[in-house]
């Protein structure tokens, strides 16, 4: 059955298929089960050595761990995953998942903490952690097709002075901070929605020239930096002062992805800028992407992702602060 004629898809019946309390109602054994199955869903929830990849095991009846008939070598539910090492109970992880989907505008890490009963920081990174996992698939992926691209500037924020006589054009680049970033999207129509971030919006030609199968056809405003694409590309052209499309070019779907990054940015988490700014663009490229599937369908995208994204390449060791030189994050 269909959504009734003009009601927004979040308002219909399709879109709930999870409740959080029946996740948060599940006993421990019932939330490990379920871990258990998604982690291995591929075998119907036996286990696989994460070390050499056999499926005889054993499990250990003192901790929920196993050891392998081949290798010999111990490994758990959560082993070579974002949550490896955890120290939060199973469901807790399933729970958060449950939150972070079902907010449409984004998840505050706050929220979380508070949501959690955990602290701040423990929060933060968890939710960085299904976000990096989330996020992944889109990282380098080839967009094809119609493809519009756009560039929205995030970051900077320079406070207005009181007095009018004293104000000055934010806009400009002398009166910034050098904290702005440029969010550059290539979203398919019908597709993919993959950003990522650079200084300047110029500095995106390289990129979508690598990244953008070369028989697509782009859209794009007629903002100047774009013209070198038109060497590589069949591309249609939009000028926004006159029109928002004209003759079939548009550039409204990413002008769609810009806005739930501003809802995120104001109703959430009120500033997204700086090193983690990327991270927050794929989490919201996600959101766009999966916008039409039921909450159920999201927390099972989400929580795969995690459970088959290897080790967080960000966050592993963030506590004890000792990260090796070579293994070091770009931001912490």
């Amino acid at each position: 059955m269909g959504t009734a004629q003009g009601q927004h898809f979040l308002l219909s019946k399709e879109a709930r298929s999870l409740s959080i309390m029946k996740v948060a109602q599940l006993t421990d054994d019932e939330a490990y089960d379920h871990f258990q199955m998604i982690r291995w869903s591929e075998t119907g929830g036996e286990p696989v050595c994460t070390h050499c990849g056999c499926q005889a095991s054993y499990k250990h009846k003192a901790r929920r761990i196993f050891t392998c008939q081949a290798c010999g070598k111990q490994f758990s539910v959560t082993s070579k995953t974002i949550f490896a090492s955890h120290k939060l109970p199973i469901k807790t992880y399933l729970v958060a998942i449950a939150l972070y989907v079902n907010g449409a505008k984004g998840y505050s890490a706050l929220q979380m903490s508070r949501d959690l009963d955990c602290q701040y920081k423990t929060a933060f990174v968890l939710c960085h952690k299904i976000r990096e996992a989330i996020g992944r698939d889109a990282a380098d992926r080839e967009a094809t097709g119609v493809v519009e691209v756009d560039g929205a500037y995030f970051g900077g924020h320079v406070k207005p002075t009181n007095y009018v006589e004293n104000r000055r054009d934010r806009r400009l680049a002398k009166n910034q901070n050098g904290k702005r970033r440029v969010v550059v999207v290539m979203r398919e129509r019908n597709g993919r929605t993959l950003p990522f971030v650079v200084r300047k919006e110029n500095e995106a030609v390289s990129v979508i020239e690598r990244r953008v199968r070369l028989d697509s056809t782009l859209h794009a405003d007629e903002a100047l930096g774009w013209d070198p694409l038109h060497i590589l590309f069949d591309i249609k052209r939009i000028n926004h002062q006159e029109a928002y499309s004209h003759d079939g070019a548009c550039t409204n779907q990413a002008e769609s992805f810009f806005s739930r990054i501003r809802r995120a940015e104001i109703g959430q988490h009120h500033h997204i800028a700086g090193p983690y700014l990327d991270e927050y663009a794929k989490e919201m490229a996600w959101r766009e992407d999966t916008r039409r599937m039921s909450n159920g369908e999201q927390f099972l995208l989400a929580a795969f992702a995690s459970l088959s994204s290897a080790r967080s390449s960000n966050w592993q060791r963030y506590w004890q602060r000792a990260i090796q030189a070579d293994t070091a994050p770009p931001h912490t």
